[in-house]
């Protein structure tokens, strides 16, 4: 009876240690959240929602677009199925996705410390046009994100977005 106490004590402190050594990377780059994005260049909004499905990798994601003077118009909307490839290369998450009017994507994003967070795109949608992007991501808090990203449709002008997310 006199080591219960002492072995609980020392059970209690190693799980401790153990959740905390894990809490980092069980963190990780966060796929459930919801977005405003600002287009500076058709002056145009868009709204996107993503989650995880569950506790697995696989990415359920939506977005529209609202006002603006872009080919796109008002209300473009694009719904696509992705699967995450987590720490796939120096702790980059891999992204490959289908979405609606045969759209393909893949994203690489990494976390960089210090709430840095950059991002790399590839896409290739149904008229046969390669876009490619990048973004820089600064996470004001857990919940709250502010990104600027620049896109390349082959073929037209390039664009730039200015975008604020809540973490879910």
């Amino acid at each position: 009876m006199k080591n219960i106490l002492p072995i609980l004590t020392l059970t209690t402190l190693a799980a401790a240690a153990s959740a905390q050594a894990a809490a980092p990377a069980a963190a990780g780059l966060s796929y459930n959240r919801v977005g405003l994005g600002y287009n500076t260049d058709s002056k145009g909004y868009s709204l996107t929602a993503s989650a995880l499905i569950g506790s697995s990798n696989f990415l359920v994601e939506a977005d529209t677009t609202i006002g603006g003077g872009n080919a796109l118009g008002n209300g473009s909307d694009s719904v696509s199925l992705g699967y995450v490839f987590k720490n796939v290369a120096l702790g980059a998450d891999v992204t490959v996705s289908v979405a609606s009017d045969e759209a393909y994507g893949l994203n690489v994003r990494k976390d960089l410390g210090n709430n840095l967070e950059v991002a790399a795109s590839f896409g290739r949608n149904s008229s046969d046009l390669n876009v490619w992007g990048a973004e820089l991501a600064y996470n004001v808090s857990k919940q709250i994100q502010l990104a600027v990203g620049v896109s390349d449709a082959q073929g037209s002008a390039s664009t730039s977005d200015i975008s604020v997310r809540y973490n879910f």
